[in-house]
């Protein structure tokens, strides 16, 4: 994580021999933390999304950032317990609300992103953030802001990473199996088998990925050990991209990018539970913030099917000005 000087929070000295920890994803704990409607866990709809003010005072779906992150551990103790509703943040509540085997599996997270343009003001606090956690030079930006125009002319800001996608042509010619897509639905490189061609690089209709052709640098102890989820450092001579912080969403935490982000327009969302979250805290149904928003993806007249959705601003047109 980014702490308040900048540096990396390494919260447990030990933490790069640890295994990631089971239990509810981040999203079973959202449900548990929001007003839930009727079976499952349907979220009542965040009123804020249609404000231009992530700060309006009317009633919503949220909850404190802070209360929201730091229950996650505690959460930790509940094991297999599926999608239910948590109804209650402690250990023991969580544990009372398992009514499943301890050996069931819960389903797998099924990751995505949703950047709501409507609140992006351009800062590229999101880029700064992810190359320092990364350990990336200046040049290479996984997260790229750029400056756009809609059909009225007026200027809008649209961060651009990798889109996830779930037919992803860089996977498709990449000669020795480099490029994969784990069961999270995250588009991971394997640096240990990149031999560096670029092919993937060419493939790519959002131009997300970038060659390392600088030495590989020396880093500061990291909280895990290095592999395709925590690709740190880079090494030189292979093909790097976002990577959606995979490690760290492991721990229940957001990507640095939408951790960073001030104005809450970078959400993670989960399309397992239905549910998405920004930094502000701000909890909303997936299916529903992106299909009530006229959420679009970028590109996808070519079939690559992006995880990744944007909210145009009122007024933007995608298809003429991107």
């Amino acid at each position: 994580m980014i702490g308040e000087e900048g540096g990396i929070v390494n919260e447990e000295e030990n933490s790069q021999e640890e295994a990631a920890p089971s239990g509810p994803t981040v999203w079973q704990l959202a449900s548990s933390l929001t007003s839930v409607k009727g079976p499952g866990v349907g979220l009542e709809k965040d009123k804020s999304v249609d404000k231009l003010e992530p700060d309006a005072g009317e009633e919503r779906t949220a909850v404190s950032r802070r209360h929201f992150l730091a229950s996650l551990a505690v959460m930790g103790a509940a094991v297999g317990i599926g999608t239910q509703v948590i109804k209650s943040p402690s250990a023991d509540a969580a544990l009372k609300a398992t009514t499943a085997p301890a050996t069931t599996k819960a389903p797998l997270p099924q990751w995505t992103m949703v950047m709501d343009l409507r609140y992006c003001n351009g800062c590229n606090s999101c880029t700064t953030a992810c190359q320092f956690t990364h350990v990336l030079p200046k040049d290479i930006e996984w997260i790229k802001v750029y400056t756009m125009q809609d059909a009225n002319g007026e200027q809008y800001y649209l961060p651009r990473l990798c889109q996830m996608c779930e037919d992803p042509p860089c996977q498709a010619v990449c000669p020795v199996g480099a490029t994969f897509r784990n069961d999270e639905g995250i588009v991971l490189i394997d640096q240990n088998a990149c031999i560096g061609c670029r092919t993937c690089m060419a493939a790519c209709p959002y131009e997300s990925r970038y060659f390392n052709s600088q030495p590989t640098p020396s880093v500061p102890r990291q909280p895990f050990p290095p592999s395709p989820e925590w690709p740190v450092p880079q090494q030189m001579n292979t093909v790097g991209k976002c990577v959606l912080c995979a490690a760290d969403l492991s721990k229940g935490k957001l990507p640095s990018c939408a951790e960073a982000c001030g104005m809450g327009a970078i959400y993670l969302g989960d399309l397992t539970s239905d549910v998405a979250v920004n930094s502000r805290g701000n909890v909303v149904k997936l299916s529903q913030f992106v299909q009530e928003n006229d959420a679009v993806h970028l590109k996808e007249e070519l079939g690559t099917n992006p995880r990744v959705w944007y909210i145009p601003g009122h007024g933007q047109d995608y298809k003429e000005s991107y």
